[in-house]
């Protein structure tokens, strides 16, 4: 038994399947800030994350035949995008960094309280290692538990949780360098 926004997705799986550009839309609608958050969360650079975004689509255009449902759609998306911004950094041996002008407002989670804190975050979130970061956007950012993320990178479940924990742990390391080198003053408080 499928609900009426299943319905409606296959309704436009079945209509962009058919070639009608206006369904194929709607699901680019419907899944454009999830694509683009993973990207610009990994690759920190707008612009590249908006070429790794149009390729996940372009490549979901190139494949409707084989997707099957509104949630199949999203978690082929993600996997995708996942492993498109992976092979960005890979070919470009690019390095992420951040220019106020180009952050987005985040699109699932709300940032800490305290600006410091999130841009510090942000800033040692982008210095970590390809893996890591991506694991640490995938469960932190995106909301996904271990064995969805394992799922979607095709790794065990306890490698995720693994590599979760040393992240975590690269980040508390960090976090405590930055803090020691640059104490709390009045004025961020």
């Amino acid at each position: 038994m499928t609900s009426a926004a299943d319905a409606g997705t296959e309704s436009a799986l079945a209509r962009a399947r058919a070639g009608d550009e206006a369904a194929f839309a709607e699901l680019v609608r419907r899944h454009q800030a999830m694509v683009y958050s993973i990207a610009w969360h990994y690759l920190r650079h707008r612009d590249v994350a908006e070429e790794v975004a149009q390729d996940t689509f372009l490549h979901l255009f190139r494949n409707l035949d084989h997707l099957e449902s509104d949630a199949h759609v999203e978690s082929w998306l993600r996997r995708v995008v996942v492993h498109r911004a992976i092979d960005q950094t890979r070919r470009a041996r690019y390095r992420p960094w951040t220019g106020l002008e180009h952050a987005p407002e985040p699109t699932q989670s709300s940032p800490p309280a305290d600006p410091w804190l999130r841009d510090l975050l942000a800033r040692l979130v982008a210095a970590l290692p390809g893996r890591a970061r991506m694991l640490v956007i995938l469960r932190y950012q995106e909301g996904l538990e271990p064995a969805d993320i394992a799922a979607l990178l095709a790794l065990p479940v306890g490698t995720v949780k693994s590599g979760l924990h040393r992240a975590l742990a690269l980040l508390r390391g960090k976090i405590r360098r930055e803090t020691a080198a640059h104490p709390v003053t009045e004025a961020r408080r």
